[in-house]
């Protein structure tokens, strides 16, 4: 089972959660932008979160169906359609052989998944499919590829509802071990500035703007280079706040004011160009408090999923399905 890629956006990806353990060697970790929406996608499709999908950033593509496929769509938003009927996002579907799937620009947020039943069973490389397009490890598809399904069983026709991560947020944030660094008023004016989303991102990193003067740290210049990770949040020369994301450098010098929770990071990468995101100060308590309810939400994301009523006017192949089992005859 597979997909052919007929046309596509700029800076699509195979991400799955990343590869762990090679941070000493310079890689960082890569995977999903949205670690919500790629869970999201299992479920609507009743796989492992393991398995790999295509992340879009921004905009789709068209893609057909060689073999019949499941498919489920997550993430920002996206105009979506099957041979020209509009279909449900966050939601599951299915294609048969030759049927085309059109995904267009986001309509809200950044980043779009595309999952097919059993995975993109694309080639792995040190535990993971995930493209790392930094460290070269992949590259972006392309039109005329193929997406092949690993082996898949089951159904499709559910929905989930999507969670609010779409537009501007409020990002909770842990003091790094260089936070001292920076005096009481520019942590202040940090957490009372509102932030907007430049137009200079990608999967390294994005940058935020924001009217007067800009931040800095103590010594800043003298720091040594040290490990970082992807929410980490730091100060350029500029003043300019970066948050890094999943491609993002090992090690860096420039100086880290906070770290934005994991389990704020679907909301973070998914801010749209403009946006606006502001930052909150948590405790250590707090943050294990967050991110372990986080989890718990994810564990319970079967639950949630409901059955996708659709249109009869949109069914092409309404008259493929058996309509009247179960009927009960009025006169027995």
């Amino acid at each position: 089972m597979s997909l052919i890629v007929r046309r596509i956006g700029p800076a699509c990806t195979i991400q799955d959660q990343g590869r762990v353990g090679y941070l000493d060697q310079g890689l960082s970790r890569s995977g999903v932008a949205d670690i919500l929406a790629l869970h999201e996608g299992a479920v609507l499709l009743g796989q492992s979160p393991d398995f790999a999908a295509l992340e879009m950033a921004g905009m789709g593509g068209e893609f057909e169906a060689t073999q019949p496929v499941r498919i489920a769509l997550t993430g920002a938003p996206m105009q979506a359609n099957i041979d020209g009927a509009a279909i449900v996002w966050n939601a599951s579907h299915h294609l048969e052989p030759g049927q085309r799937l059109t995904v267009g620009a986001a309509l809200q947020g950044s980043y779009g998944y595309l999952h097919l039943g059993g995975g993109i069973d694309s080639e792995m490389f040190l535990g993971s499919r995930s493209t790392h397009l930094t460290a070269k490890v992949g590259r972006s598809v392309k039109a005329g590829d193929t997406l092949p399904a690993g082996p898949d069983t089951g159904e499709t026709g559910f929905k989930l509802p999507p969670a609010d991560r779409f537009d501007g947020c409020t990002l909770r944030v842990l003091e790094s071990f260089q936070t001292p660094l920076f005096d009481t008023d520019t942590l202040t004016r940090f957490t009372r500035t509102e932030f907007k989303r430049g137009t200079r991102a990608n999967r390294m990193g994005m940058q935020l703007e924001s009217n007067g003067e800009g931040f800095a740290a103590k010594d800043q210049l003298n720091i040594l280079s040290e490990v970082i990770t992807p929410g980490d949040v730091q100060m350029t020369g500029t003043g300019n706040p970066f948050i890094l994301l999943p491609e993002c450098q090992t090690t860096g010098g420039y100086p880290r004011i906070a770290t934005v929770l994991p389990c704020d990071m679907p909301r973070a990468v998914q801010v749209p160009a403009g946006g606006m995101i502001r930052f909150e100060f948590v405790s250590l308590e707090e943050a294990m408090q967050l991110d372990a309810a986080f989890r718990s939400d994810l564990a319970r994301l079967p639950g949630r999923i409901e059955p996708l009523i659709r249109d009869p006017h949109d069914i092409a192949d309404l008259l493929s399905y058996q309509l009247i089992g179960g009927v009960i005859s009025a006169t027995d």
